[in-house]
């Protein structure tokens, strides 16, 4: 309603977010659904904040496809069908628009291990793709 567009126009510092949270939910909303804004929220709020991490797409990673116990990065990024290429994803690491667990990589060679899928991993790329990629088993 417009009211509360007028109400949160006189917002400031903390509340920003919240009014530009509000937005992006009805704005969705609009366009995709309120069932699709749901989901959207609910991972924005898993990735920003304390959220459900549930609501993170998970990416389920076979033993087949480690080798000596560890996959790379950009095999990572591929398989979670975050880049269309190797090497699409060889040039968002080295532009430095990747991050592992919330740590930059800036070798095209880094790799993850069997106990980080064991835990979990979160991977983005740039800031509206991620994925957790876990280890099936």
């Amino acid at each position: 309603p417009l009211e509360q567009i007028e109400q949160m126009e006189a917002w400031d510092g903390s509340r920003i977010n919240e009014a530009k949270e509000i937005l992006a939910f009805e704005l969705t909303g609009l366009v995709h659904g309120k069932e699709e804004a749901e989901k959207a929220q609910s991972a924005a709020r898993a990735l920003f904040s304390a959220g459900e991490s549930d609501a993170v797409p998970t990416v389920g990673i076979g033993e087949e496809e480690l080798t000596d116990g560890q996959i790379d990065v950009n095999s990572l990024l591929v398989r979670g069908k975050m880049v269309g290429s190797r090497s699409e994803g060889r040039r968002a690491i080295e532009q430095g628009g990747v991050t592992v667990d919330g740590e930059k990589v800036a070798d095209v060679r880094a790799t993850v291990s069997r106990e980080q899928l064991a835990a979990g991993v979160l991977i983005r790329k740039g800031k509206k793709s991620f994925n957790k990629f876990v280890l099936n088993g």
